[in-house]
């Protein structure tokens, strides 16, 4: 019997038996080591270069051949005599012990490997089909897709029936009045053999087929209800209905009865996964203490056997023979190649696979030629119209470039080399102009009137920049005491006309303070013209970047789709720690051990599976989607390790997922995720 186990184990295994790297013996160094008088035997060089190959041969993956041809060496060693026994030569024993050790170390690696592949395979499996049966219209197309299998059933199922009662083979015998006569049924609501040929998941289902009446009473209710135009034209289009809800809710109720069988079976192998995460320990111990070899392996043969009643049994129940040599080539060749057969035989049994990916694209490789056919045809007789269309875009595209994107970019470094000197509403020479005629119109009304000497009109000019005019305000009051004289032989028109003169300084300066406060802010709008156009290039190359990257997993640590499921891995955690799910599987003397590991804080076998299985993907996530040799990485692969841990308890672990949550929940955008709608 030969065949490979395993590849190279998974990195989860790989982290998870680091710690008993340590605990594995070593051949000591033969230079260093003082031989005793049996190893003057001149065939003692010899069988410790075998002992050394043999332990070579290890470093590459186990198989079933390569197991059974160490062991085979080994008895072989043992019957020539060469190797008297252990402790007789050191150097001999501790190859011998290495041997055998590694041995089971890594059957004890691939049984974990086994079970944490065949759990993420049904549990990957269980997930695809309740997408499927999550949405009505995946129902439909997923009935669409297995249809050519379905009737081929159908008539294989026909063709023996016809073969069995010696009938002959013509297409009359496949019209739906024959096959009525071929299958009979006594009771309609049961599942006869058409349904089981076209839905077998009926093979195992003992309950009648209540879909029908439950259609029917609920059309009977309405028809009851009303009588009206609404329930006559229901009372016709029912039996359309009811052909049509029928086949799709039969369907919806096979992707239900293989997501539970998956579920089944990814608990089972969880539950065994857990019990091997438990039992590191103990290989930590046979590692150290070669007396403890045995009981291991008769453990770890229950486990995998599936029969988790015996591991704590004293009695030898398991079949594998006292010899450890003897009990490891049984649990390889015998345990684990029958438990991979039977594993398979069980999904394959009952089809709890997803189809093949033929059968998932046969409509699409039918309905897209012709419609592809279809779209040139439609084209080519709109190709006018297409170029038109194309030119036109891209006039649009080039105009939306050059007008909205290139010239107010020119513009923003025009504002910034010209500094903002130049006046926008008002210049400043003409406000010093106009200030200068009212100063000069003051003064000369202060001279000619108020007989000011040149000492006082320097006084009068400075009071003047200052804003203040109140000698000639004084002569404006004294002029409207008597206006008519005062407009004829007085100064009340000069007066005024410096009234005006003022009011346009005062305008000028009010404008000259909106014009600074306008090129103070000439650069923001400047930026604000271009913000609309920088607003859509934006949105339009995200969403090209998120079309071609964020679906296939090259996003931001892997995209939405790859974030979405470490926040599920997460949230399935802190539910299994919380709930901790007993097995479906258990006696009396179960439930009170499971009773007394609730009551000690441990964590059961099933939870502790199911953890495992949850805690091996967020490790996958991070070691592909996170940055390399980056904080947020080796952080989050440490958060990951204790979760892995076997000795930390559910208290423990729970403030583990408190921390994740809290240290890279926002960095990962954990609370976000959660909205996304489904696919």
């Amino acid at each position: 019997m030969s065949g490979c186990l395993t590849a190279m184990p998974s990195p989860f295994v790989n982290h998870f038996l680091k710690p008993l790297a340590l605990s594995r013996p070593t051949s000591p160094d033969p230079s260093n080591q003082k031989l005793s008088v049996n190893a003057t035997n001149s065939t003692q060089p010899h069988t410790k270069h075998e002992l050394r190959s043999i332990l070579t041969t290890l470093n590459q993956p186990l198989s079933v051949s390569l197991i059974e041809d160490t062991v085979g060496s080994l008895k072989k060693i043992s019957s020539k005599g060469e190797v008297s026994g252990f402790g007789l030569d050191p150097e001999t024993d501790a190859l011998k012990q290495a041997i055998t050790t590694k041995l089971l170390a890594g059957l004890y690696a691939e049984g974990i490997d086994s079970c944490l592949a065949q759990a993420t395979n049904a549990d990957t499996e269980a997930e695809w089909w309740e997408e499927i049966e999550r949405s009505r219209l995946s129902v439909s197309w997923y009935l669409l897709q297995t249809s050519p299998t379905r009737l081929a059933n159908l008539a294989h199922v026909i063709l023996e029936a016809l073969r069995t009662r010696n009938l002959p083979v013509s297409l009359s015998a496949f019209t739906p009045s024959s096959i009525r006569q071929l299958f009979p049924s006594t009771d309609p609501r049961r599942p006869n053999v058409v349904n089981k040929a076209l839905f077998p998941h009926l093979h195992h289902q003992t309950l009648p087929i209540t879909t029908t009446t439950i259609l029917f009473s609920s059309a009977d209710s309405r028809q009851k209800g009303s009588d009206n135009l609404t329930s006559k034209l229901w009372k016709i289009l029912d039996p359309i209905f009811s052909l049509t809800d029928l086949p799709i809710e039969l369907t919806r109720q096979e992707c239900n009865f293989k997501r539970k069988q998956l579920e089944k079976i990814r608990d089972h192998r969880a539950e065994a996964l857990g019990y091997l995460a438990g039992m590191r320990g103990d290989l930590a111990l046979a590692i150290k203490d070669p007396g403890n070899i045995q009981p291991f392996v008769k453990s770890l043969t229950n486990i995998i056997e599936g029969d988790t009643r015996k591991i704590d049994s004293d009695a030898d129940q398991t079949g594998a023979p006292p010899d450890p040599w003897q009990g490891i080539l049984y649990l390889s060749t015998a345990v684990f190649t029958t438990q991979r057969t039977s594993y398979q035989h069980l999904l394959d049994s009952r089809q709890l696979l997803r189809p093949s990916r033929l059968t998932l694209i046969w409509p699409k490789l039918v309905l897209l030629p012709p419609l592809f056919i279809l779209a040139l045809r439609s084209a080519y007789a709109s190709r006018v119209t297409l170029a038109e269309l194309a030119i036109d875009s891209k006039a649009t595209v080039e105009g939306f470039i050059r007008g909205w994107l290139i010239d107010p970019l020119k513009d923003v470094l025009r504002t910034v080399r010209a500094g903002g000197e130049d006046g926008v509403i008002v210049q400043k020479e003409a406000i010093a102009a106009d200030f200068a005629s009212l100063e000069r119109m003051t003064l000369a009304l202060a001279k000619d009137q108020l007989k000011y000497t040149p000492e006082q009109l320097a006084s009068f000019s400075r009071q003047i920049k200052l804003g203040d005019l109140t000698p000639v305000l004084e002569i404006y009051e004294e002029d409207i005491k008597r206006p008519l004289k005062s407009a004829v032989t007085g100064t009340l028109l000069r007066s005024v006309f410096i009234q005006v003169q003022k009011a346009k300084v005062d305008i000028d300066q009010a404008l000259s303070g909106i014009d600074k406060l306008l090129k103070s802010q000439e650069l923001t709008f400047a930026f604000v013209g271009v913000a609309p156009a920088f607003g859509i290039v934006y949105l339009f190359g995200g969403s090209l970047v998120a079309l071609w990257s964020g679906g296939r997993g090259k996003g931001k640590y892997g995209g939405k789709s790859k974030i979405c499921g470490s926040w599920a891995a997460m949230r399935r955690i802190e539910r299994l720690l919380i709930s901790q799910p007993k097995s479906r599987h258990r006696d009396r003397k179960g439930s009170e051990e499971q009773q007394t590991i609730s009551s000690t804080g441990a964590i059961p076998p099933l939870t502790a599976g199911l953890l495992l299985l949850s805690v091996a993907r967020l490790r996958t996530y991070a070691e592909t989607h996170l940055p390399l040799r980056s904080r947020l990485r080796e952080g989050f692969l440490e958060d990951v390790g204790d979760l892995e841990n076997p000795d930390l308890g559910r208290a423990d672990k729970m403030r583990v997922v408190e921390r994740m949550w809290r240290c890279w929940g926002k960095t990962l955008g954990w609370g976000k995720v959660a909205s996304i709608s489904d696919r």
